[in-house]
Parts: C-alpha cells; structure tokens; sequence
C-alpha cells in the first residue's frame, strides 16, 4: 500500500451511491483499526450503514485502498453523529483524518453534532469545536467520553 493519497479532496457519498468494492474497502478499514489492531471483538457492523441518511467520507490512497474514513449519521432529533473516524496504521500522521473532519463538520455546521470519543482522541476533537459531555465510560474495553458541538452561529467564522 502506498502512503500517498489519491487525491487530496475527501471524497463523499451516500451508502446507496457507493459501489459494493468502495464499500468493501471501508469496511474493511473499519474492522481493521477497530476490531483487529484495538483487538475489540464488537458488532461492527451496525445497520445504520444503511440508513438513506448515512454518509461515507473517505480518502483513498493511489492503489485503491482506503487510507482513512468517517460516517457521518443523522439521528431522528436531527442530531448528526460521526463515528468510526479511523485512519489506516500506516498513514496515520499524513493528517488525513483532520481533513476528513473538516468535511463533516462543514457538512453539518449548522447544526448540532455528537460523537463518541476515545479519551486519547478528545484534544483532537476540540480543536473541531466538540466539547466533553458527561463522564468518562468503558466501551469495549476503551475509555470514551461523549462530546457535543453546537450548531454554528451566523457570522462566527471557523478559525481552523
């Protein structure tokens, strides 16, 4: 696998416009960094893939395999969660997973998002404008905490 990314554009797409290889690639990220390398034997695969409202971002390396990857769901509230943020071992560093959190927080700016967070990761979720909400928990073995991002006001700019 190279290191060099595709493109440098995240790419995005709803789960009903994905092709099953692009699909596959993800999910195999996926179980990957999260069930392999944090040797956390979880049901991965949730059903809210497959929601008509799930979106997919990720970013591909030039031969095909996906470097890192987010999805983005929208709760019945009209919450929007991010989750399985992930970027495979080898490309960890390239800021890949920063630029695909730029993608989802513009997609949903005006609006409130939440997300579950690895403890270690919660610095790096506050520089996107998510604060801590509640205590910290065990998920699978892993200290989490929850965090929260308001909606962003008219005429505040983001300065990241």
């Amino acid at each position: 696998m190279t290191l060099q990314p595709l493109a440098t554009a995240v790419q995005r797409a709803y789960t009903a416009d994905l092709d099953a290889f692009d699909f596959y690639r993800m999910l195999r990220l996926r179980v990957d960094v999260f069930v392999v390398e944090q040797e956390a034997p979880y049901h991965e695969l949730d059903g809210r893939d497959l929601e008509d409202s799930t979106r997919h971002f990720w970013v591909d390396s030039a031969d095909d395999y996906v470097l890192g990857y987010l999805r983005l769901l929208e709760d019945p509230d009209g919450v929007y969660r991010i989750g399985r943020v992930c970027t495979a071992k080898s490309a960890r560093g390239l800021g890949i997973a920063r630029k695909l959190m730029r993608a989802a927080v513009a997609e949903v700016q005006n609006s409130p998002a939440v997300l579950s967070a690895q403890t270690y990761a919660k610095g790096f979720y506050a520089s996107f404008g998510f604060v801590e909400v509640g205590d910290e928990y065990l998920e699978d073995g892993i200290p989490h905490i929850d965090m929260r991002r308001e909606p962003r006001r008219a005429g505040v700019t983001a300065g990241r």
